[in-house]
């Protein structure tokens, strides 16, 4: 966070909430006339919009005007656990990874082992 946002936040914020990721949220102390409160959240660690759980999206975007209560962000076992997005990383899904690795040794592939597809 910013020296800016920190300052900003002091003055301003008024703490709503955290979420399972240590960010947290804050909506403005002052009401505007006619306009939506102003709500924001500080990130723990870097700041990656897919570190927040759908329902702290929901109240960022006024989908809903109070955050979700612990009870109704339970999960159901059916669901997965909100992950972050890890794209560009070495923990990125690719379905490709299991072609380039040899099966037997589990690393790289040798050059030469490579059989192109022939019709018969």
């Amino acid at each position: 966070m910013s020296l800016r946002t920190r300052i900003y936040t002091f003055l301003n914020g008024e703490l709503v909430g955290e979420d399972e990721f240590q960010n947290t949220y804050y909506r403005s102390k002052k009401k505007r006339l006619k306009k939506k409160e102003r709500r924001w959240v500080v990130y723990h660690g870097i700041a990656d919009a897919s570190s927040v759980p759908a329902e702290w999206h929901a109240w960022l975007h006024y989908t809903v005007d109070e955050p979700l209560t612990e009870a109704a962000a339970q999960s159901y076992s059916w669901q997965k656990r909100h992950s972050v997005n890890k794209t560009g990383t070495l923990e990125a899904y690719s379905p490709y990874k299991k072609d380039l690795l040899d099966d037997q040794t589990g690393g790289p592939k040798a050059p030469g082992s490579y059989e192109p597809w022939a019709p018969n």
